[in-house]
């Protein structure tokens, strides 16, 4: 496969995958203790495949018509920054790993991470039911992708990087829970993995990184006055974007190294 086919699967699988996406933000972005939403804004029973978790968000049973009220009721969940946000991670990935074993799953975990950071942002929280089977699935994944050649990390690390920072997570929710989520700590668990991939460099970088984007998008708040020092932000967003800048740094070093 040339360089152009290359790109184009990726900018493809990133712009499909980003497309299911909206309805199942909508779905999962409610307050805790609350079930998950089933029906449109406008009541109607949501419907499709896989009991109705895919398919776009918009509302068949809704009037359409020019006003922009009706508008926003059929199509109830806007998939533009979904599928934008879905194929540039793909897209950064592709650059950054190349065609090595593991890009398979770190694509396969994009459009899932892209979801996890899209109901932290509306709703401040990172369902278990993301969180757990992603972390499962992502020490399953890359077995597989270390027997395979040319891969570019370790398995047993992976797994070692998940327990370290799921444990450095937990360490700082005991200590400042309202400070860190608890669903900042199962996220860690896919975080150190993918970051324990590539070496324990990695894994302290991108969790440095995570931290400093949050910091400063903090700071920003505060100096705007749309927060205080004790407002709470989703953290999830940094934690994805030091994952994703760890593989990318990691994945270019690799192809230094090779001469590529």
């Amino acid at each position: 496969m040339g360089i152009a086919g290359f790109v184009a699967g990726v900018i493809l699988w990133g712009a499909l995958a980003g497309l299911l996406l909206p309805r199942a933000v909508y779905r999962l972005s409610v307050e805790a203790g609350l079930p998950w939403r089933s029906a449109c804004p406008a009541g109607h029973p949501l419907t499709g495949p896989a009991r109705g978790w895919l398919g776009r968000a918009v509302c068949p049973r809704c009037p359409s018509g020019p006003g922009p009220a009706i508008g926003r009721r059929r199509g109830y969940a806007p998939s533009g920054g979904a599928v934008l946000a879905t194929t540039l991670v793909c897209l950064a990935l592709g650059a950054g790993v190349g065609a090595r074993p593991e890009l398979a799953v770190w694509l396969l975990l994009a459009p899932f991470t892209v979801l996890l950071c899209l109901v932290d942002r509306a709703v401040h929280r990172l369902p278990d039911v993301l969180t757990l089977p992603l972390a499962a699935g992502t020490a399953a994944a890359l077995g597989p992708a270390a027997l395979a050649g040319g891969a570019g990390g370790s398995w047993t690390r992976a797994l070692l990087g998940g327990l370290v920072l799921g444990g450095v997570y937990l360490l700082l929710f005991f200590i400042n829970p309202r400070g860190m989520g608890f669903g900042d700590v199962k996220l860690a668990l896919v975080v150190g993995q993918v970051l324990g991939w590539y070496g324990w460099p990695v894994v302290f970088a991108g969790t440095f990184a995570a931290f400093l984007g949050g910091a400063a998008h903090g700071l920003a708040l505060i100096a705007l006055r749309r927060a205080d020092r004790t407002s709470p932000i989703p953290f999830g967003p940094f934690m994805a974007g030091g994952a994703l800048a760890g593989v990318v740094w990691a994945g270019l070093g690799l192809g230094t190294a090779a001469g590529l």
